[in-house]
C-alpha cells in the first residue's frame, strides 16, 4: 500500500511535499539487484543462488555491522565523476574501500555466523575454525554477506558530501552485484560506483524573491454568503412544494419537465451527421431552476413547449464544455416533451420554519442560521482560494530543474491521495482499487499529470526555501496531533501505513501551512469577484 501511505500528508493540508533525507536512512538499489539498507539487516537478490538458500545467512551477517565496525582503519576513497548526458541533479561517485575495512567486515561477518549457527561437533561458545565455519555456511554466502556488510558500512561515508541534500530513495548502486562478486578479493581494494539524486536548486526570477509578493484572488460569485443563503432557502422551499400537472400552458422557468432528447452532428455543409449518443437521454427530468449543467441556449429553446410537442433546434457546445469530445461541436437537437409539472409552494411563514430547518421556530431564525452556515462556507472557500493563489504565484517566481526521483515520489503521493479519497467516498470496491494501484495505472497518471506534478513540485520547493529563510517553526504538539489523526484515518479504512513516512508528510504539510500564514501577513492580496 505504498500509494495510500504516500497520501497521508496530501490529505492533511494544502501542499503535499517530498522530504529530503540523509543517505544514512535511505534505501539503495542497483540494476538487476537491490540492497535495502536498514538499521538491522540487508537483503539482496542473486541470479545464481535462490533466495530460499541465501536469505537467512545473508541477513544474519549484516546484523550490527554499522555499530560493530566503527573503528579506525584506512579511509574510504571517494571520487565524484562526471556523467555525460546527465544533469547536475544526479551525482555519481566512484568508491574504493581499503583492505583494512574489507577485513574488518569479513571478520565481523564470520563472528555473526559463529554466534547464530550451531556447527556440529562444536559446543556453544567454543571457537569454530574459520575454514570449518565457511564450509558449513557456504563460501558464496560468506562472500555475499561480506560485500553487503562493506556496502552498509561505507555508503554513508561515500555519500557524506551530499548528505544534507540527497533525495530519499534515490541512491542507486550502479555496479552490478555479480560484478562485485566476481571482482571481490580479501587482499585487494573493493571498488563500486554509486549515484544519488540531489535536491534541485531553486532559482528566484525576481531580485526581491518573495518579499514583495502581490497576489490577486478571484472569488466565485456563487460563494457569496448572502446570495448563497438566499439560494439555499429557495431550494429548501421548493423541496416542500407539491408537483401539479400543467394543463393549460407551455413550459416556464420554475417548472419540472420530462423530456426525450436526441442529438446529431451538423456537418460543415449543414447536413446532419452521426448521432451523438452521449448527449441523448430518454425520460430526462429537467428542473428549470437548476440549469448549471445545461448547454447554453438549450433551456431557452424549450420555453413554451407543451406535453406531446416536439421541437428541433441547433446548438453549439462551448469550447469550455466539460466533456472534451463535444467541445465546439455543432449539434441538431430533437426534443419531445413527455410531461410537464409546476410546483405548488406552501406559504413561507413561521409555521413552515421547522420543516425548512429542524429546530427553528421562526423564519427569521431559519434565515439567520442558513446565513451563518453560508458565511462559514464562504470563509473556508476564500481561505482556500487565497492559499491556491499564493502557491500559484510562488510557482511562477521560481525556476527548478526537477530530478526524476522527486517527480516520481510526488506523483505517487498525489495519485495515492486520489485513490484514498475515492475509497473514502466509497467510489471504489476492492477489485477497482487493486486495478488502479497497478504500476501501469500509476505510470499513466504520471504521464497525464506531468505538467500539474511539476507545478506542485515548484511550489513545494519554493515553500521549503521560505520556511528555512524565515526561520519558521511549528509546535511538537501540532506534529503529534496531526500524525495521530493521519494514523487513525488509515486504520479507519484498513490501510497499511508507515508511521515514519506519515510523520515526514505531516511535517511538510505543517511547514506549508506556516509559510502560507507568513505570506498572508507579509504580501499584498487583492480580492476580486467574478
Amino acid at each position: 500500500m505504498e500509494l495510500a501511505t504516500a497520501a497521508a500528508g496530501v490529505a492533511s493540508g494544502p501542499l503535499p511535499c517530498t522530504r529530503l533525507s540523509s543517505p544514512r536512512s535511505v534505501s539503495v538499489s542497483w540494476k538487476n539487484s537491490s540492497v535495502a539498507s536498514s538499521s538491522r539487516s540487508l537483503s539482496t537478490s542473486s541470479t545464481s543462488t535462490s533466495q530460499s538458500q541465501r536469505r537467512l545467512p545473508v541477513a544474519l551477517a549484516a546484523v550490527e555491522i554499522s555499530e560493530a565496525a566503527s573503528g579506525g582503519g584506512d579511509s574510504v576513497r571517494v571520487k565524484e565523476t562526471p556523467q555525460p548526458g546527465c544533469d547536475a541533479l544526479q551525482v555519481k561517485f566512484s568508491v574504493e574501500v581499503p583492505t583494512s575495512i574489507i577485513d574488518e567486515c569479513y571478520q565481523i561477518t564470520l563472528q555473526e555466523y559463529a554466534k547464530r549457527f550451531k556447527v556440529p561437533g562444536f559446543r556453544p561458545g567454543k571457537v569454530v575454525p574459520e575454514n570449518i565455519l565457511i564450509n558449513y555456511v557456504g563460501p558464496q554466502h560468506v562472500q555475499d554477506a561480506t560485500i553487503e556488510a562493506i556496502l552498509k558500512r561505507t555508503l554513508p561515508q561515500a555519500l557524506s558530501s551530499v548528505e544534507d541534500k540527497a533525495l530519499e530513495d534515490s541512491v542507486r548502486i550502479l555496479t552490478k552485484f555479480d560484478d562485485m562478486r566476481n571482482s571481490f578479493s580479501l587482499g585487494d581494494v573493493f571498488r563500486h560506483e554509486v549515484a544519488v539524486d540531489v535536491a534541485p536548486k531553486v532559482r528566484w526570477l525576481s531580485e526581491d524573491k518573495y518579499k514583495k509578493l502581490k497576489v490577486v484572488v478571484e472569488i466565485d460569485d456563487v460563494i457569496d454568503a448572502e446570495k448563497a443563503a438566499e439560494m439555499e432557502l429557495k431550494r429548501r422551499h421548493r423541496a416542500l412544494g407539491l408537483l401539479r400537472i400543467v394543463v393549460d400552458r407551455g413550459l416556464q422557468v420554475g417548472d419540472l419537465v420530462v423530456l426525450d432528447i436526441f442529438a446529431e452532428n451538423i456537418n460543415s455543409d449543414g447536413s446532419k451527421g452521426e448521432k451523438i449518443s452521449s448527449a441523448e437521454s430518454t425520460g430526462f427530468h429537467l428542473d428549470t431552476e437548476e440549469t448549471n449543467n445545461l448547454v447554453p441556449g438549450f433551456l431557452g429553446s424549450l420555453i413554451g413547449i407543451r406535453p406531446g410537442e416536439t421541437r428541433s433546434f441547433p446548438i453549439q457546445f462551448p469550447e469550455s464544455y466539460a466533456q472534451e469530445s463535444l467541445r465546439g461541436v455543432r449539434a441538431q437537437f430533437t426534443v419531445v416533451c413527455k410531461e410537464l409539472f409546476y410546483r405548488q409552494l406552501p406559504e413561507m411563514d413561521d409555521s413552515l420554519a421547522g420543516k425548512l430547518l429542524p429546530g427553528c421556530t421562526t423564519m427569521d431564525e431559519v434565515r439567520e442560521r442558513i446565513l451563518q452556515r453560508c458565511k462559514e462556507v464562504e470563509k473556508t472557500a476564500i481561505e482556500q482560494a487565497t492559499d491556491n493563489a499564493i502557491l500559484d504565484q510562488l510557482g511562477k517566481l521560481v525556476e527548478v530543474d526537477i530530478p526524476r526521483a522527486l517527480f516520481q515520489e510526488q506523483g505517487q503521493q498525489l495519485y495515492g491521495a486520489k485513490l484514498l479519497q475515492l475509497q473514502a467516498e466509497r467510489k471504489l470496491d476492492k477489485d477497482q482499487l487493486a486495478s488502479l494501484s497497478s504500476q501501469r495505472s500509476v505510470q499513466q497518471y504520471l504521464e497525464d499529470e506531468k505538467e500539474n506534478i511539476n507545478r506542485i513540485i515548484k511550489q513545494m520547493l519554493a515553500v521549503g526555501e521560505i520556511f528555512k529563510s524565515e526561520n519558521l517553526q511549528y509546535s511538537t504538539d501540532q506534529l503529534i496531533k496531526e500524525v495521530e489523526n493521519s494514523v487513525a484515518e488509515f486504520k479507519h479504512y484498513n490501510q497499511d501505513y508507515d508511521e515514519n513516512n506519515i510523520k515526514q508528510q505531516v511535517q511538510d504539510v505543517l511547514e506549508a501551512a506556516k509559510v502560507l500564514e507568513w505570506l498572508k501577513e507579509n504580501c499584498t492580496i487583492e480580492y476580486i469577484r467574478r
